[in-house]
């Protein structure tokens, strides 16, 4: 599976705070909050679902793996949505691991298991 997503039963607002403080515990730090829904309803669109996408970044892991393959680039930085389907919250990420497969550079696996494992920590620790 190329995500990892958990259910939550904090609102929105409360997981993205709570994500916060879980990702700076790992040395990770919230670059961007892109609030889709506010987005999409001032551009005109009648988009309803609450959704959120948190730009996340650890500056330590992406000098390295930028160092190491500037391809990498396009991946970063990571993201972490949150949002509500069905009456239920949502945390979740693309996995690392399997963007990672993208640029066929193995000497990158041990880094992108480290921070998906570090993000889904962080996850399972703010749902």
């Amino acid at each position: 599976m190329f995500h990892y997503t958990v259910t939550t039963d904090k609102s929105l607002d409360e997981a993205v705070k709570a994500l916060e403080a879980t990702l700076k515990e790992r040395k990770f730090g919230i670059l961007w909050d892109f609030d889709i829904t506010a987005t999409l309803q001032n551009k005109g669109f009648d988009f309803q679902q609450p959704y959120r996408v948190l730009e996340v970044c650890s500056p330590g892991e992406a000098n390295k793996v930028l160092t190491t393959n500037s391809m990498v680039g396009y991946f970063l930085p990571c993201k972490i949505v949150v949002y509500e389907k069905d009456g239920q919250n949502y945390i979740g990420m693309p996995k690392p691991t399997q963007l990672i497969n993208m640029v066929d550079d193995s000497s990158l696996r041990e880094t992108a298991e480290r921070v998906e494992q570090n993000l889904m920590q962080a996850i399972d620790a703010a749902k």
